[in-house]
């Protein structure tokens, strides 16, 4: 099983530990990643330009088909803009001509054959959740994990299609691959603030502590997370001050760690 690794912006400058512990999750169960020269997915234009927003996700896109490998995307954000991307291009063929026209100044393609998944599919459908519960050998027993889907891992669902937007079950599947137990939150699919702290800090901050807050009243000891803006938003949240906190997990690193990796193979 082979993929083109994309890390998108995020994940390299502010959360290095994404990236360390997904390798060497990915690497125990078998998972060959490839380094290609990409750049942004394209979302911080999506508000600016379509055209530019769609060239830059068509250009990675170009690169992982000149390869012949799919896309591992383990940001959601880059995730749901690949995959809009794509849409976009099937359904606008005026945008698809124009795009294709720019790729080919660089002697790229763009055929439409190049697939876009994230980590919880990945590990859940393609390895299975069965799979990665037979190689845990010091499962979390006890712990108690409130699951942070993040909005772009299901919304819009005809874009995202990991699973149902409205119940999804494929993440706290995953938790109790580990030995660790999903709690069952009321909030879990809200928001966690992090597209709105540049334009409204304080709703920002009051979403992130009102989640926070909710995971701890239904008994959760940490929060788990795949994606690298949640992780942000929650980790912000100091320890021993006034508002809330908990601990943030990756997904990556709690089964990292049932699966024996040590803690600094996974960023701990």
């Amino acid at each position: 099983m082979k993929y083109a690794l994309f890390l998108g912006c995020k994940i390299p400058s502010r959360l290095p530990a994404y990236e360390l512990s997904a390798r060497a999750v990915l690497g125990r169960l078998g998972v060959t990643l490839v380094d290609l020269e990409f750049d942004c997915c394209g979302y911080p234009a999506r508000n600016v330009s379509r055209d530019a927003f769609v060239l830059s996700a068509a250009r990675n896109l170009a690169l992982a088909e000149r390869a012949g490998l799919d896309v591992l995307a383990p940001c959601t954000c880059c995730f749901g803009t690949l995959r809009h991307a794509i849409r976009f291009l099937h359904e606008d063929a005026e945008l698809r001509l124009r795009v294709k026209q720019a790729l080919a100044a660089e002697r790229l393609t763009w055929s439409g054959n190049t697939a876009v998944e994230h980590l919880l599919p990945l590990l859940a459908r393609e390895i299975g959740a069965d799979t990665l519960a037979a190689a845990v050998c010091a499962p979390r027993t006890g712990l108690r994990v409130a699951a942070q889907y993040g909005c772009h891992a299901l919304r819009p669902s005809n874009v995202a299609r990991m699973d149902n937007p409205m119940a999804p079950t494929i993440f706290e599947t995953l938790i109790r691959a580990t030995g660790a137990t999903p709690v069952d939150w009321p909030r879990r699919l809200d928001c966690c603030g992090d597209p709105l702290h540049e334009a409204n800090g304080p709703l920002a901050a009051s979403m992130t502590r009102g989640k926070i807050s909710d995971a701890l009243e239904s008994g959760a000891q940490a929060i788990c997370t795949v994606c690298p803006h949640c992780h942000l938003r929650f980790d912000a949240v100091p320890a021993g001050a006034a508002d809330p906190a908990i601990p943030v997990l990756l997904y990556t690193q709690l089964l990292g760690l049932a699966l024996g990796l040590s803690a600094k193979s996974l960023g701990l």
